[in-house]
């Protein structure tokens, strides 16, 4: 097959160089993934759960061994969903939670915290024994700790700590070390599969049953739109925010014997949140050696309603069109059926070895 094939034309493949390397000889298979990093993205989560479903759904439980799930705010919802019981079930469950959601104009902070409290509730509830005691995955949770006018959730002061955060970032992103720590809340039962992390001041606590629900919310908490969680049990104090904030799409120094398996929403690795409009920003290649990226390709997202995943902006896109977005985001969830159909068919016949492209 050919990359330019209507099938391999569904998806992007990308791997670092020892990851290349090994699909190219050897194809990819579900016994060399360890590790799967889950990005923050809002509502683009939905327009890749077909694919998800073919990874956690069929392909990895043919192989059934430990690994680590890594993820930062919708990461970490679409990794517990999918460890608290029927990846398929759960995964369909979270894609239509979320698209029911609908906020009125100008609605507050208090109040999209509210309802995300009772949306995990809802996808969650009663399962946390079961996330933590999954036989297969380990679930990490990336949050930060808010430090300086970050740990304000006055509209004000928050304001002006994200603009100085913003402006210190663009002068380079170790000066984000000013502002935000790294939290990594990891299942306990192994340590998680990342080398040093010398670029911020993290923090490793052991997730329970006392801060996993807390966890997961601070995850996904954006400043300006979701209050911070004021304390996680266990963790140091402090205000708490969403994970993508230093780690938007996973650039960590990952650690383990085979591939890492990046299902994502795009084809390339942004190190922070604040980097999204700095295009010079990429991932350390060094760190990417052993991630294969798989993600929809330019032409599949061209067929998509509005030629684009579900994002965040389409509550304001369909202002007063709350139906219109739901069947965009319905349509885009059911065509990323082919995403994993494709994947799977890729993965099985050996193409993977043909697509595959550099990181």
């Amino acid at each position: 097959m050919s990359s330019s094939s209507p099938q391999a034309s569904v998806l992007t493949i990308r791997a670092g160089r020892r990851a290349y390397d090994r699909i190219r000889s050897e194809g990819l298979n579900a016994e060399d993934v360890h590790v799967i990093p889950g990005a923050a993205g809002g509502p683009k989560a939905l327009g890749i759960s077909g694919l998800d479903k073919a990874i956690f759904g069929d392909w990895l439980p043919a192989s059934p061994q430990v690994r680590s799930l890594i993820g930062a705010s919708i990461g970490s919802w679409r990794f517990a969903a999918i460890a608290s019981g029927d990846p398929r079930e759960q995964l369909t469950r979270l894609a239509e939670l979320y698209t029911s959601q609908r906020f009125p104009k100008g609605v507050s902070m208090a109040e999209v915290t509210r309802r995300s409290v009772v949306f995990l509730e809802e996808l969650l509830g009663g399962r946390e024994e079961a996330i933590l005691s999954h036989p297969h995955y380990r679930l990490s949770i990336m949050v930060v700790r808010s430090l300086g006018l970050l740990q304000h959730d006055t509209r004000g002061r928050l304001a002006l700590g994200l603009m100085t955060a913003i402006s210190a970032n663009m002068v380079s992103r170790r000066h984000l070390g000013r502002f935000l720590e790294r939290g990594i809340l990891h299942d306990p039962r192994d340590k998680t599969p990342l080398g040093d992390l010398i670029d911020f001041r993290s923090h490793q606590v052991p997730l329970s049953r006392d801060n996993l629900m807390a966890a997961l919310l601070a995850s996904a908490s954006i400043p300006m739109v979701m209050s911070g969680v004021k304390s996680i049990a266990g963790a140091p104090e402090g205000l708490y925010r969403d994970g993508g904030l230093l780690d938007y799409h996973l650039d960590l120094p990952y650690e383990q014997p085979g591939v890492v398996l990046y299902p994502h929403f795009t084809d390339r690795v942004i190190p922070g949140w604040f980097d999204k409009t700095l295009p010079w920003r990429r991932g350390d290649a060094t760190r990417m050696q052993d991630v294969v990226l798989i993600a929809p390709s330019r032409e599949y997202l061209a067929k998509l309603p509005d030629r684009k995943l579900p994002d965040r902006k389409d509550f304001e896109r369909y202002i007063g069109n709350d139906e219109g977005r739901e069947a965009a985001w319905r349509q885009a969830v059911a065509e990323s059926d082919r995403l994993g159909d494709t994947f799977l068919e890729l993965v099985e016949n050996g193409r993977i070895a043909d697509i595959v492209q550099p990181l």
